[in-house]
């Protein structure tokens, strides 16, 4: 019986590094839970091209939005764990919505998937029009604190970071605006520029173009530092509320189970194109702050995520609409 178990266990060893060499044999899917045009879809589909080049296998960006990441989500859980469809899941997906639609949720970010890499954080930014009256974030304020009820702000759905940014403002600040939840950042973006919102919170590399052309303005950002792409606009943190600092954050993911072999070839492939210089000039000036490591690094940062999300969440209110 030992000598079975041995011949077994070493036959597991073996067999390890042999599934990274064979792997991949065919097109890898890396779906994606947003519509195309938003920071998701940037993000993936840079990967993916790199990624395919390395790999010797094209890697398609499957974009499947839908039920705030669930339909994504669901997808890759079901999936083989065989390294051939990968996620790229956002803060969103992998943290808010554990508390925002505790006791609904048809996954468990921590258990069904593996981990494979954290590709970079994102900063928000209060996003309005050229003509709205406050140019400041204490004017902003001071402004909505006159007109309670009245502002309304939008968000690329309920439960996405933009909503808890948001829920946050509003209760760290005493304001009471309008939620106004859209599918994606794309639609929300459209509503702000028909002056259908008075605001709204987008990621930075969505509205870089934008503010650059004059459509937009941007009144201050959510990290802690400010925006390499938006250099001039303050971070609210220095506008009025010290330690103010959230973002939103994509990292890749596989269906739990996936062979570890297969994952560390894909982390190291990934951190290795994250650190080109082609790639980092690139992400930077859309307003992504790269930021990577191992996979356990990422188990223990979403596990931390959840715990962070989850008080925020609950100390703002935000509720599903």
């Amino acid at each position: 019986m030992r000598a079975w178990w041995l011949a077994t266990a070493m036959a597991v060893v073996v067999a390890a590094p042999a599934v990274a060499q064979k792997y991949p044999v065919k097109p890898i899917r890396l779906i994606v839970q947003s519509p195309a045009g938003g920071t998701a879809d940037l993000i993936a589909r840079v990967i993916a091209q790199r990624l395919g080049d390395a790999l010797g296998q094209p890697v398609v960006a499957d974009n499947r939005a839908g039920a705030a990441g669930t339909v994504s989500a669901e997808l890759t859980a079901q999936a083989a764990p065989d390294g051939y469809t990968l996620l790229l899941a956002s803060v969103s997906l992998m943290a808010i919505n554990v508390t925002l639609r505790e006791g609904q949720l048809s996954y468990n970010p921590e258990t069904d998937f593996t981990p494979v890499a954290l590709t970079g954080k994102v900063p928000l930014a209060l996003s309005v029009l050229p003509a709205f009256p406050p140019k400041t974030f204490k004017e902003f304020v001071a402004y909505a604190k006159a007109r309670p009820g009245k502002l309304s702000y939008g968000s690329a759905g309920t439960g996405s970071s933009n909503h808890v940014v948001g829920e946050m403002l509003k209760t760290a600040t005493g304001i009471d605006m309008v939620h106004v939840p859209f599918k994606g950042g794309a639609p929300a973006m459209a509503a702000l520029l028909a002056s259908q919102l008075d605001l709204y919170i987008a990621t930075v590399p969505t509205i870089v173009p934008m503010v650059q052309g004059g459509r937009i303005r941007a009144i201050a950002v959510s990290s802690a530092r400010r925006s390499a792409a938006l250099p001039d606009t303050p971070t609210i943190a220095e506008s009025g509320l010290p330690g103010f600092d959230t973002t939103s954050w994509f990292c890749v993911v596989g269906p739990a189970g996936l062979p570890r072999a297969i994952t560390a070839r894909l982390n190291a492939e990934i951190v290795k194109i994250l650190g080109t210089a082609e790639v980092r000039e690139r992400m930077v000036a859309a307003g992504v702050n790269i930021e990577t490591g191992t996979p356990d690094e990422l188990r223990a940062f979403v596990h931390d995520e959840i715990q962070k999300m989850r008080q925020s969440v609950r100390f703002s209110r935000a509720t599903v609409d």
